[in-house]
């Protein structure tokens, strides 16, 4: 039975992986080439700080078989988006790679679980614990990249509001817009500098102005220089005064940016307390798992229901109220602005 059940598993995993082969592809435009291309070259002008790590890492995925399972993964949707994710929370790794890590991280956590609950901690050598240990390694990598992803967006939209009053002081003093946008790279520090270069190579390798400014938005979602854009875009068409567009739109930034900061002051009890909720009965198990080793062994015994302890269903039921208690309280307390 259970060689049956693996064979059906291993046959809906190939006809995923031949539907995705068949009709997951993508066809790349001229323009996401062109973005691919400012991409790389922004990346390549980034500092010789880590060129030991980048010769291990090209020893590692530089072979042709690494190339090439790069390739295909770029090829597919969810590849893209995953390479757009990775360049979000700048972080200079391949799709491939990250796959890579998020598979190793799979296999690698439920195995030094499995080992410490045979030698060092018993009480975690039970299917649960590997099972969370699975998920974990396999939700970990994605929630990194997330945090650095939001860090860099809340960098990004902190200094967005200075960018603006810079790029109007230069169209006051007769700059074009393209050498405003040059004094910003010049004078700003990441990720602003960053990604206005990015720009500007686009410009420079024959992509429209505007599409070059959609590019960067699309790279860092963030409502403000949407905003920003937006207002350019109409103006380009239109005509005006786009110095006194961008101080306007400066200030409504500022002024986002502190009534965020006055919500979250008034909300961090809320929060801590939505922390509070989900954490500590995860902490109190892992403590009482550490100072009485057998404490939790009565939840994986008998009765049974459907062939599963009774304990493990009021576990699962439990950790299901926790997620939705902090989910509720996440909810409440995310006004937007």
């Amino acid at each position: 039975m259970d060689a049956a059940l693996l064979v059906a598993i291993m046959a809906a995993a190939a006809v995923l992986l031949l539907f995705f082969g068949l009709f997951g592809g993508r066809r790349e435009s001229p323009t996401d080439r062109i973005e691919q291309v400012a991409v790389a070259a922004t990346e390549a002008r980034k500092g010789a700080a880590g060129t030991k790590r980048n010769s291990l890492r090209a020893r590692l995925f530089g072979g042709r078989a690494a190339i090439a399972a790069d390739r295909a993964v770029q090829e597919r949707d969810w590849g893209a988006n995953m390479a757009r994710e990775l360049a979000r929370a700048d972080l200079q790794l391949r799709p491939s790679e990250y796959l890579a890590i998020r598979v190793g991280a799979v296999v690698g956590a439920p195995l030094v679980v499995y080992l410490l609950g045979q030698t060092l901690i018993p009480s975690i050598g039970n299917p649960i614990a590997i099972l969370v240990a699975i998920v974990l390694g396999w939700w970990v990598p994605r929630f990194y990249v997330s945090r650095r992803k939001a860090r860099r967006l809340n960098a990004f939209n902190d200094h967005l509001a200075d960018t603006i009053t810079l790029v109007a002081n230069a169209l006051r003093a007769g700059a074009s817009f393209l050498q405003a946008i040059e004094l910003v790279v010049r004078e700003t520090q990441p990720p602003i500098s960053t990604e206005f270069n990015r720009v500007i190579r686009e410009v420079n390798l024959g992509l429209p102005f505007e599409q070059a400014l959609a590019n960067m938005v699309r790279r860092v979602r963030s409502e403000d220089l949407e905003l920003m854009t937006t207002a350019i875009t109409i103006q380009h068409q239109v005509g005006g005064n786009l110095a006194e567009i961008l101080d306007s739109i400066a200030f409504t930034i500022r002024e986002r940016i502190r009534i965020k900061g006055e919500i979250r002051t008034l909300t961090a009890q809320q929060r801590l307390s939505g922390y509070v909720v989900a954490g500590l009965p995860i902490f109190l198990v892992v403590i009482l798992s550490v100072i009485a080793p057998t404490f939790m062994e009565p939840m994986f015994g008998e009765p049974y229901v459907v062939g599963i302890p009774l304990g493990v269903i009021v576990l699962a039921i439990g950790a299901i109220m926790m997620l939705v208690g902090f989910l509720a309280i996440r909810r409440i307390v995310d006004i937007e602005v």
